[in-house]
This record gives structure tokens, sequence and C-alpha cells, in this order.
């Protein structure tokens, strides 16, 4: 494939570093002050763009992508996130390719399985209060990271006590009905998320804890090679038959 690295930070290296052991040729990257990269005839060439920058720039980056029908993977969470049904529908009405994850690591997406599995035991347990911990480094930009909020959102539906999820902050207690994510931004982790759910007797949780980049840079990749067989709104779900 011939790829457009958006976003050429830390992640953007490792993916590169990734694609070329696959295999794979990175034709241009595309970072902060060099929109004007997005008119170079190379860019019009990609099989694939991965993208990797911030909440405030992903949207008009994918609008890049699709006004030149090139598919996108995108990992770039935060708030533009809250309603991805608007890209699922302009990849239908418009037959692009986008394929979104809060996290691309597969172990943290059988990680997502087994949270939505114990939520649905737990769901049946009303003594047990459930909470989310993660950690990141100190330069992620959004709290809590997209990654909790898909764990939480993906577990309200089956906890019937619980109706939204709220980031505790400054001491800050959810209320009875509300689902609570602790964010801790420390060092240079890469990213950790702790899933508990405690009683007055006991306690049960799991726990993903990401050792480097590494393996987000190698779901982004293969998230890219699976663009070149299937179209329309994709997520990990679909590449892992989760």
């Amino acid at each position: 494939m011939k790829i457009t690295l958006i976003g050429y930070g830390k992640m953007g290296h490792m993916i590169e570093e990734v694609a070329l052991s696959r295999g794979h040729s990175v034709i241009l990257t595309i970072d902060s002050g060099q929109e004007d990269k997005f008119q170079d005839a190379r860019f019009a060439q990609s099989d694939v763009a991965i993208e990797f920058t911030t909440p405030d720039t992903a949207e008009q980056n994918i609008r890049h992508c699709f006004d030149r029908h090139i598919p996108m993977v995108c990992g770039t969470t935060g708030t533009w996130t809250q309603d991805m049904s608007r890209w699922q529908q302009l990849c239908h009405e418009q037959n692009q390719t986008l394929f979104w994850a809060s996290n691309f690591s597969v172990g943290m997406n059988v990680f997502f399985a087994l949270n939505r599995r114990l939520a649905e035991l737990m769901g049946y347990q009303p003594g047990y209060v459930p909470s989310i911990t993660e950690t990141h480094h100190i330069h992620k930009l959004d709290a809590p990271s997209g990654t909790a909020v898909t764990l939480a959102e993906e577990a309200l539906p089956m906890l019937p006590d619980y109706s939204n999820w709220v980031l505790c902050e400054s001491g800050k207690e959810p209320q009875a009905h509300q689902l609570g994510i602790t964010a801790i931004r420390h060092g240079e982790v890469p990213g950790t998320h702790t899933v508990q759910y405690v009683s007055a007797v006991d306690s049960i949780s799991m726990t993903h804890e990401a050792f480097s980049r590494r393996g987000f840079a190698l779901g982004a990749v293969l998230a890219a090679e699976y663009t070149q067989q299937h179209g329309g709104f994709l997520t990990m779900r679909d590449l892992l038959n989760l």
C-alpha cells in the first residue's frame, strides 16, 4: 500500500516503522502546520491515509480524505467523536471508507469484548459499584481517554442502575446513577485501563496495560490493510470479528 500519514509525531513514526516492516510504503507525511500538503499530488495517489492528530483537526482531515475518496484510518479521540453516526451516514451516502477506533490495540479490543460480557453479568448484581480508571502520559490532550469512554458507553446499556458516565475531577464523586471515570496523567505511560466493580464484601477488577505504542501502531496498519478489501464505516469489531 501507498500510505499518507497525517500526524507525524511519536505515533506517526511508530506506524511508519510497522508499515515499512510489513512491505508498505509511506509516500507522504503531513504534520501540524503542513496542511498545504493536502494539495500534493502524492496525497491523491495514496491507497490509504492513517490519521493520529488532535480533536480540533480530525474532522477537517477526514474531509480532505473524503474529497479525494481516499480510505482513512483514524485514531484521534475527543469530543468530536460524540456523534459518529454522522460519519457512518456520510460513508454510506458518499461511498466513502472511514475506519475509526478509540484504541487500535488488538489486546484492548479483546478487553472491550470482556468488558461487555462482564457488564452483562454484573447487571444482575446491584450490590456492586462500577468504576473505570485510566492512566496515560502527560502529553495526552483529552480526558478521559477515548478508550475509557468506549469502556463506559459499552457497559452502561447492561447496567440498569446507571444512566451515564462522569469524569471524576478534583475529588468530585459520581452520583448514584453515574459510572465514574478517573483520569490520571503521569510520565510517559502508553495507556493503562482498569474496570472495577466493588461491593461491601469484595472487588472484581480487570486491567489492560500497554507496554508501548507499537501495539496501537500495528493495529492501525492492520486496519489500513483491511480497508483494501472493505468499505464504509469500519471498526475493530469488523477487523477482529468481535
